[in-house]
């Protein structure tokens, strides 16, 4: 019995030892890989021809040159670099990479125009989930251009003046109720202070909701959007654990990925809420096209002769088409990962009606003069081709676009070594004139929407005000923005420019014509307490008091009746 204690105590303590070697190995095998990992990186950055860029020198080992700020939060920054260095230089990110920034009409354009040679860096893929990077916003090459041709019915003109009749319906509902609580308010004023970007928020979760798969969300109506658990999951795909050690380290160095954390199963949470009630509505819609074709006169549906009342239902349709080769076609789980990117639509489309009431209660006259124009017009419910004939209408939102873009940059990496052409020259640290700049594979490129919707060379020297009457006479230098948009670089440009563009107008120009005829908009506090958060869509936040969470507070109140 004592030597079979003995042996017993001896197998234990191997396995400890054993177990404490394989630890030390383990972190020495990871030390080992995130070391050469570093120094291929320091390796690259010498020998990349970026080195003659001109920028600020690398002002941490780890944060790069955003030691005070995140990168997204670092437009001011940004803009100083410019004024310093030019409007091609280089600044440095996590771990020492070098960024090429790019505030340069012609070279931006040249990069988003050739999207295989500049495809966006492949850690979106994590950053968002295998489920959600399925989805048009994230995919790449072949399976882009499939996922684009089957979805472009859905989103033309046609289909988009359908959809506005649901936009003017989901406006007046807001509408109604802001006038109940205005109603109710105890001030002497008639004011009533409230968040128009949780209110925002709400209702366009209904209008995608509708619109996007003819779901009842009914956010205007419960207490809280976020209750909704397909918005929720979905919100957690965005928000949960984003900002963690852990999360830093695997978005990094990729072999950790295969670490489970907190955030990967938030994803899995996710993916299975979404999942579920992905599949049910893809199989209600493929039976009902089913039932639809059987029932034509026709069996063969076409591209053109797609129509629905849901985005997920044209596409569907679209799917099938006959004209759609086989080899084109979306599988089951391409068209169920189109749900979180129709969400993400819904979020920069409430930040920029926003934005854009922010910009209003700044510029009470701008107000005032938009709200003499929209009540020219004799019905609550126009349609698109009245709103779009209201030239002030069009130009405050296109003024608020280009201010206030929801997505202040996107991000490419080179493919393989490329020469990217200039409008304008730049001084390299050599003191040698470049009409090119050079990238070698692997680099990456940042194209910063916000700087180039604001520079000056491009907008004239106002182009830091809020001034809609600009889109009366445009300068000739916007002719060459990349744009599908009046002249804005919002929706991006190219293979990946944003495909609805035409709803989000649409909606936001909805919204604006039944909220701004019906109320007077002021701030609940000052202009400067309200700054644009870090993230994937730039919401407003207190400068004050960030720890709330994204809001905007303004003072409301009934306008007056000529």
């Amino acid at each position: 019995m004592h030597h079979k204690l003995i042996l017993s105590q001896h197998f234990f303590i191997g396995v400890v030892r054993f177990l404490f070697v394989a630890v030390l190995a383990l972190f020495g095998l990871s030390a080992a890989y995130v070391l050469s990992i570093v120094t291929h990186r320091r390796i690259r950055a010498f020998c990349s021809p970026l080195r003659s860029v001109p920028g600020p020198k690398q002002a941490h080992w780890l944060k790069g040159n955003f030691v005070d700020a995140p990168e997204p939060d670092a437009t001011r920054l940004q803009e100083e670099w410019v004024k310093t260095y030019g409007n091609v230089l280089k600044y440095y990110s996590f771990l020492g990479t070098p960024m090429l920034l790019l505030v340069d009409p012609v070279a931006s354009s040249y990069v988003l125009q050739n999207s295989d040679t500049f495809p966006k860096p492949d850690f979106f893929n994590f950053v968002f989930g295998d489920f959600t990077s399925r989805g048009l916003f994230f995919v790449e090459g072949k399976q882009h251009r499939k996922q684009r041709k089957v979805k472009s019915p859905a989103f033309g003109p046609s289909q988009v003046r359908k959809f506005t009749s649901l936009f003017m319906e989901k406006s007046i509902e807001l509408r109604e109720i802001w006038a109940d609580l205005v109603s109710q308010s105890s001030r002497k004023d008639g004011r009533l202070r409230l968040d128009v970007y949780n209110w925002l928020n709400k209702v366009a979760l209904d209008i995608i909701g509708a619109a996007g798969f003819n779901c009842t969300f009914d956010s205007l109506h419960s207490g809280d959007a976020t209750q909704n658990p397909v918005y929720a999951a979905f919100r957690s795909i965005l928000t949960d654990h984003i900002r963690t050690p852990i999360f830093a380290i695997q978005l990094l160095f990729p072999i950790f990925r295969c670490i489970p954390t907190a955030r990967s199963r938030a994803l899995d949470r996710a993916f299975e809420v979404i999942g579920p009630i992905g599949s049910r509505i893809i199989e209600e819609r493929k039976a009902a096209v089913m039932a639809e074709r059987s029932s034509s006169e026709s069996s063969v549906v076409e591209k053109q002769d797609v129509q629905g009342h849901d985005l997920l239902s044209l596409l569907v349709k679209s799917n099938v088409a006959a004209d759609i080769p086989e080899s084109m076609r979306m599988s089951d789980l391409e068209i169920m990962s189109q749900v979180p990117t129709f969400l993400l639509a819904h979020e920069t489309m409430s930040a920029a009606v926003t934005w854009t009431l922010f910009a209003l209660s700044c510029h009470q006259v701008v107000q005032a003069t938009l709200r003499a124009e929209l009540r020219t017009c004799p019905t609550d419910s126009p349609t698109t081709e009245k709103l779009n004939s209201l030239s002030y209408l069009e130009g405050v939102v296109r003024e608020s676009l280009r201010l206030y873009a929801p997505v202040a940059f996107t991000q490419r990496i080179a493919s393989h070594d490329e020469v990217i052409p200039l409008q304008k020259p730049f001084t390299d640290k050599n003191g040698v004139l470049q009409n090119t700049v050079r990238v070698a594979k692997g680099d990456f490129i940042v194209i910063p929407i916000r700087l180039l919707n604001q520079s000056t060379e491009i907008w004239g020297e106002d182009a830091n005000e809020f001034r809609p009457e600009r889109w009366e006479d445009l300068p000739e230098t916007v002719q060459g923005n990349p744009s599908v948009y009046g002249h804005l670089l919002t929706f991006t440009a190219g293979p990946h420019s944003c495909i609805g563009y035409r709803f989000s107008v649409a909606e936001i120009k909805a919204l604006l014509f039944t909220l701004v005829r019906a109320f007077e908009f002021e701030l609940a506090l000052p202009a400067d307490d309200i700054v644009r958060k870090s993230g994937l869509v730039g919401g407003p936040v207190i400068a004050s008091n960030p720890s709330a969470g994204s809001q905007l507070p303004l003072l409301i109140r009934p306008t007056k009746m000529d």
